[in-house]
């Protein structure tokens, strides 16, 4: 999985409600029948931390990784209906291409 699916899938589930780490990967697996690897999970939030689109939520600074809950901020729900627009838009042409009427 590419990096920024990565990003997007845990933006996506943060819509939703601030989650910790094991729980963003649960409801992503949930979303799309399998989990993150470490690695892209705690990769995808450090990015989007450091991007300023999810920040902790109101939470002990020296908390665990996998155990700080993360919400999404309002950049993060800017970045996410952009993203997902558009998304929206490449899935409609290449079901019309297939000749299959978008929903």
């Amino acid at each position: 999985m590419h990096g920024n699916d990565a990003q997007m899938l845990v933006l996506t589930v943060l819509a939703d409600g601030p989650l910790h780490g094991y729980a963003i990967n649960t409801a992503i697996e949930e979303l799309t029948g399998r989990k993150l690897g470490p690695g892209s999970l705690y990769g995808a939030l450090a990015r989007l931390e450091a991007r300023e689109l999810i920040r902790p939520a109101d939470e002990a600074p020296d908390a665990e990784e996998r155990h700080r809950t993360m919400r999404i901020t309002d950049a993060g729900r800017d970045q996410l209906r952009t993203e997902l627009q558009r998304m929206a838009r490449v899935c409609a042409a290449g079901l019309r291409a297939l000749g299959i009427t978008p929903a």
